[in-house]
């Protein structure tokens, strides 16, 4: 992160309120080690930006959609604290699937009615397929692809509204709709009848995960 060509500042008045607004807010800080920084109030205290592509999930998303509306960001866009980062993410396919937003659904928090997407809840907890091999791999990556290739189709339109029950594209909707067959496929080869159906098996799954993570070994007997 390069810093601010500081003798630039005084020809933009408005960049050096800002600059200034900065210092003064790290200087009224209780954390010492924030008001010591305030020295360089053009360079982040904290550097949390990957240095790759990032796959972004948004922390807070309108409960009436099917999916939460997630994809790749360049890593030239610095990420605010709304959304959770993913670098070098290759299982977009799992996390923009029905079944990982079924999981979503029943394990994260709420923001009024909304839901809110928890990286240590919903996404460290979520028990991902057990071991897809590698023709089910290359059919998720394959079939997420062809969800990013139709959201493309549409470049006037906002995630929000490709992603609003009401005015989903079919061709997107499809797209979707194979993208959770191939995720599916991955799990078991028997279809899944109702979300019901679906927790059921992710909560077993997930026990089987996590048995042996509180178990106590049993100390020997000395002789």
């Amino acid at each position: 992160m390069k810093n601010i060509d500081h003798s630039e500042l005084n020809k933009l008045p408005e960049l050096k309120k800002r600059v200034e607004a900065v210092k003064n807010s790290r200087l009224e800080s209780k954390a010492e080690l924030t008001r010591k920084k305030a020295d360089n109030p053009t360079v982040f205290v904290q550097i949390s930006q990957p240095e790759t592509n990032y796959l972004a999930i948004p922390e807070v998303s309108s409960e009436n959609r099917k999916y939460i509306p997630t994809g790749f960001i360049d890593q030239k866009v610095i990420a605010s604290n709304k959304i959770q980062m993913v670098p070098n993410a290759w299982h977009l396919g799992i996390l923009t699937s029905f079944m990982h937003n079924i999981w979503m659904r029943y394990t994260c928090g709420r923001l009024e009615s909304r839901f809110s997407y928890s990286n240590t809840i919903v996404y460290n907890n979520y028990p991902w397929p057990e071991n897809p091999t590698a023709k089910q791999t290359t059919a998720i990556e394959t079939a997420a692809k062809k969800v990013l290739d139709t959201r493309a189709e549409f470049p006037n339109s906002s995630l929000a509204d490709l992603y609003d029950p009401l005015t989903m594209p079919p061709a997107l909707v499809k797209a979707h709709n194979e993208l959770d067959k191939a995720v599916d496929q991955a799990y078991r080869p028997q279809p899944f009848t109702s979300e019901a159906n679906r927790m059921v098996f992710l909560f077993e799954l997930y026990e089987k995960y996590t048995a042996d993570l509180f178990t106590k070994e049993k100390p020997k007997k000395s002789k």
